[in-house]
């Protein structure tokens, strides 16, 4: 499992819409998304279970975010709907093996990771 790779990133207006790649993702390998804003501890945002189907996600973006994954592509996505300035945050993707469900929103879980990718939403 090689550093991931993520995309997407950009500025948009609350209400808007924006749609974040990883690529590098194994489909034996459970992935989730990370947020960090200034100041602030990193985030969990969502996390998908290896090979796909059942999905996570924090109360903050529950409805409104989507987490889905290609594995013929090795890339996992997570679609951000109805952003709100709050949503500013650097971005980025994890993945790691044999992770539980307990153990999905917490970093320490995640052996690969992206560099990240900025994602700010203005008011």
């Amino acid at each position: 499992q090689e550093q991931l790779v993520e995309s997407g990133g950009g500025l948009v207006q609350a209400g808007g819409s924006l749609r974040l790649s990883c690529a590098g993702v194994g489909r034996t390998y459970a992935a989730a998304w990370f947020r960090q804003a200034p100041g602030k501890e990193r985030e969990f945002v969502a996390a998908i279970k290896a090979f796909g189907g059942h999905t996570y996600y924090s109360d903050s973006v529950k409805g409104r975010f989507t987490i889905s994954r290609d594995n013929a592509k090795n890339m996992v996505f997570l679609q951000m709907n109805s952003l709100k300035p709050e949503d500013t945050a650097v971005y980025s993707c994890a993945a790691g093996q044999g992770v539980i469900q307990s153990s999905l929103g917490r970093t320490s879980a995640y052996k690969s990771w992206g560099q990240g990718t900025q994602v700010t939403v203005s008011s």
